[in-house]
């Protein structure tokens, strides 16, 4: 392991999603955390691909991982989570993957270009799950919290 690459990798989610927060116009106040997250999110999704994981399965779990802290954070920050779910995303999608399979098609490899394609596919399938999961685990555990409170209330 090569942990300049990981410092470089993990400052590029950082900064990456700080660039896209900016740009969709999320609030000031949310900049920081959710680049952050993302930040950890990569790291997570980077160590676990360097310690063998296939990169389907680093990417369902670092965005599960950052899908919950997302969560976190909205409900303490009182913010609406999408802001932090859409930057905590930002990293792993397989921008890169798209573009080599357009690439491909367009130089005429179509096998190629229907593996790579077939590739972010999943990819991108498993950023879904992830989230799908994180927000998932996240009304369970908050849903017998808000029934535990809401108990002696008649109304």
């Amino acid at each position: 392991m090569e942990w300049t690459g990981a410092l470089r990798a993990v400052a590029g989610a950082f900064f990456g999603t700080l660039g896209f927060v900016c740009l969709v116009r999320a609030p000031k106040r949310a900049w920081l955390p959710a680049g952050t997250i993302a930040a950890l999110a990569y790291l997570a999704n980077w160590l676990m691909i360097c310690f063998g994981v296939s990169e389907p399965l680093a990417v369902f779990f670092s965005t599960l991982m950052g899908s919950l802290m997302c969560h976190l954070l909205a409900r303490k920050m009182r913010m609406i989570n999408t802001v932090f779910l859409m930057a905590a995303i930002v990293p792993v999608v397989p921008g890169l993957g798209l573009y080599r399979m357009m690439e491909a098609f367009g130089s005429g490899q179509t096998a190629v270009g229907a593996d790579k394609g077939v590739d972010a596919m999943i990819i991108i399938a498993m950023t879904a799950v992830g989230l799908a999961m994180g927000t998932f685990v996240d009304h369970i555990l908050h849903r017998g919290k808000r029934n535990r409170g809401e108990a002696g209330i008649r109304r």
